[in-house]
């Protein structure tokens, strides 16, 4: 998604930065309006349900999980007490676009699948307010042999998509919030795995089968967001991901 000015993104990257002192991020934040508008109507809610989750308080080690084909986005948090995280909401993903399968260059209109982290905030969004991915990383772009792999890809407000991951603004503004306040309290690495469906399911393994026709590459590729989905399921923690040209390297924790 586009419709972002060059100053808009600059902005947002300044405002991002990661020299910015735990417990002024959000202070900085809250200058801008919408962000102001979304706590006074939010954060009393995202206190309250991080609490009921037996979350941390304030919001630490959160971890976003995204689902495609079910339209879901997970997040989790460091529990109050105790080594597994607790997940904490979960959102409806609101419009989709594209099929099952990763992103491989600009303006195909899929949304990416892989291990990604939050690396801007952008309260002056064109979509309400946004949460940038780090899209593409070396996975990406080998993906892409020699083409633009695009970018831009954010978790965003306004219900509308081509390869994004949009909800409805008022969730929009709650995730916002969290993730502020998360930031806020020192996390600089936010991560963010997107599944093409839940691994551990029937209609998963059916939807993949048919999706991939065959396609040894992209059923390998799957193989490997699957080793990521187990670790997290097993462990309870964000496994270490490092991508390259050649693929993910996964470490459980």
């Amino acid at each position: 998604m586009r419709r972002q000015t060059p100053l808009m993104i600059f902005l947002a990257l300044v405002v991002a930065c990661p020299a910015a002192l735990a417990g002024d991020y959000a202070s900085k934040q809250r200058q801008n309006r919408r962000v102001a508008a979304a706590w006074k109507a939010q954060h009393a809610d995202v206190k309250a349900t991080f609490r009921a989750a037996d979350a941390a308080w304030p919001p630490r080690g959160v971890f976003l999980r995204s689902f495609k084909s079910e339209g879901q986005l997970e997040l989790w948090a460091e529990p109050k007490t105790g080594e597994r995280l607790v997940r904490v909401k979960t959102f409806p993903i609101c419009a989709s676009s594209g099929v099952l399968g990763p992103k491989e260059r600009s303006g195909d209109g899929q949304v990416p699948e892989g291990f990604y982290r939050i690396d801007r905030f952008n309260p002056w969004s064109s979509y309400h307010l946004s949460l940038g991915l780090d899209y593409p990383n070396a996975v990406d772009r080998a993906r892409a042999a020699g083409r633009p792999p695009g970018g831009d890809i954010f978790i965003h407000g306004d219900c509308v998509t081509i390869g994004c991951i949009p909800l409805q603004d008022d969730p929009i503004e709650w995730l916002y919030v969290a993730m502020v306040l998360a930031r806020d309290g020192g996390q600089r690495r936010i991560p963010v795995h997107v599944f093409p469906c839940r691994f551990d399911t029937t209609s998963c393994s059916r939807a993949l089968s048919t999706a991939s026709k065959g396609d040894a590459e992209l059923t390998a590729f799957w193989t490997t967001l699957e080793e990521g989905y187990d670790a997290f399921r097993a462990t309870g923690r964000v496994p270490r991901t490092q991508a390259s040209k050649s693929g993910y390297t996964i470490t459980r924790r």
